[in-house]
């Protein structure tokens, strides 16, 4: 009897989250057209329709979303057979795909990459970067083995290890009169005169939480695409924002005339490492989560 492929399961679970060819080819690190060559074989495989496929959309079948439920405890028992061998070796070998948000990944990562590399020299870190909802899916789904986020965020179905607390500093222009840094007031500063990032980065929400925003005209309509735009804004001195402290020594602010600031204590988020509940890895996990913890608190 011929059998479905891991891979193949894989690739159909990615599109029944992502509804695109492209997009889950893309997630999937293959190209769309060996992503559809899978998705096909699959489906004659199976003897079933797995996708309707139509000019302009996709949709799962009814027999899609019954195969994608098998497809999910395949994985999941998979997984455990290679978490159960791996056991008896020494921990952290082999591959581990890790998946982190872009307010983290380049400020985190390129210090504590080198240490994880001395520490455990047979671990093969397979990286990627994406918004925390995704990524949380991608790891339900068993694209990724843990993800490194900020919280808070709803994260079910996942084990959270806090690692480090990342405080909001005030983010301007250095000759901006829209903000007085050394005598900080929000109360002072004018309507639309903050900027933030675009609703789905969870940054926008942890600073618009810890700094107290939430329901204020002082908060511009137009907001930044990504971080290096925002601090294009700033620099510009289109506006303040509030950046996380671990961007401080990072090359994002370099060549530019924006300065940080401290503000109170309490404006902060929680930098965390989550993986799949029961995962057979979870002392491995916590393991890395100590290394991330001492670079992270470095830069603190």
């Amino acid at each position: 009897m011929n059998l479905p492929t891991l891979k193949q399961l894989r690739y159909f679970l990615a599109l029944t989250e992502e509804l695109h060819f492209g997009r889950a080819a893309a997630l999937s690190f293959v190209s769309q057209s060996a992503f559809s060559t899978a998705i096909k074989e699959l489906e004659t495989l199976l003897g079933t329709t797995l996708v309707e496929r139509s000019n302009r959309q996709i949709s799962i079948t009814e027999s899609g979303h019954t195969v994608a439920k098998r497809a999910r405890e395949c994985l999941r028992a998979a997984e455990q057979l290679v978490e159960s061998a791996h056991q008896k070796d020494e921990p952290l070998t082999g591959e581990l795909r890790l998946g982190a948000i872009p307010t983290i990944a380049p400020f985190l990562l390129p210090q504590s990459l080198p240490r994880i590399r001395r520490t455990y020299p047979r671990l093969m870190l397979y990286l990627a970067e994406d918004q925390t909802a995704r990524l949380h899916m991608r790891l339900l789904d068993h694209q990724l083995d843990l993800i490194l986020i900020a919280l808070p965020f709803e994260l079910p179905g996942t084990e959270v290890m806090p690692l480090f607390r990342d405080r909001f500093l005030l983010a301007c222009h250095e000759d901006t009169q829209r903000v007085n840094p050394a005598n900080y007031r929000f109360r002072q500063i004018e309507a639309g005169s903050i900027i933030l990032l675009e609703d789905g980065h969870c940054l926008r929400n942890h600073a618009l939480d810890a700094c107290k925003l939430r329901g204020t005209e002082k908060i511009n309509r137009f907001a930044a695409s990504s971080l290096l735009t925002l601090v294009e804004m700033i620099d510009a001195d289109l506006g303040i924002s509030y950046l996380p402290e671990m961007a401080a020594s990072s090359s994002l602010l370099r060549n530019t005339r924006v300065r940080l600031h401290p503000m109170r204590d309490d404006n902060y988020r929680t930098i965390g490492l989550a993986w799949r509940k029961g995962s057979s890895r979870e002392s491995e996990f916590r393991l890395l989560g100590e290394l991330l913890n001492k670079s992270g608190m470095q830069k603190h």
